[in-house]
């Protein structure tokens, strides 16, 4: 019986692809290592977390504590200092009871009530104040003028 033309074709593909397998598993076995030594296989880390074939200097080991390393959320410590500060009123709302001071150090903007007062005030004024943490933030108590 004869072969057809199609039949040759995809014998002659099929063992085309068996000498590329072949041909590239022996590439492979070549690039593979095996052979090397252990000193060529090793690699380090350095103290910035990079890649070397050389090795640490020992002179800069540090020696870490098992106790020192903290896995997780580290506890909140509530800072109990009350440190006045100073600001200046960047906005009041007299009829709602309410504005804003700006923290002449920091530059951060704190909320102040009307309750928290210690005399009238207005925009612009110089004032000392402590701050407290609020639901939405810090808020500044003790306020009072500066002359």
């Amino acid at each position: 019986m004869a072969e057809t033309w199609n039949k040759k074709e995809r014998q002659k593909k099929k063992q085309k692809e068996k000498m590329d397998k072949a041909e590239k598993m022996k590439e492979r076995k070549e690039q593979s290592g095996k052979g090397k030594s252990l000193e060529d296989m090793m690699a380090y880390v350095d103290e910035n977390g990079n890649i070397s074939s050389t090795p640490p200097d020992p002179r800069k080991r540090k020696e870490i504590k098992l106790e020192d390393i903290a896995i997780g959320v580290p506890e909140y410590v509530e800072d109990d200092t009350v440190q006045l500060r100073t600001g200046k009123v960047s906005f009041f709302n007299h009829e709602k009871g309410f504005g804003f001071i700006r923290d002449l150090e920091s530059q951060e903007s704190v909320f102040v009530h009307i309750n928290n007062l210690s005399g009238p005030i207005q925009e612009q004024d110089k004032v000392s104040f402590t701050t407290e943490k609020g639901p939405r933030g810090p808020v500044a108590v003790g306020v009072q003028l500066i002359q």
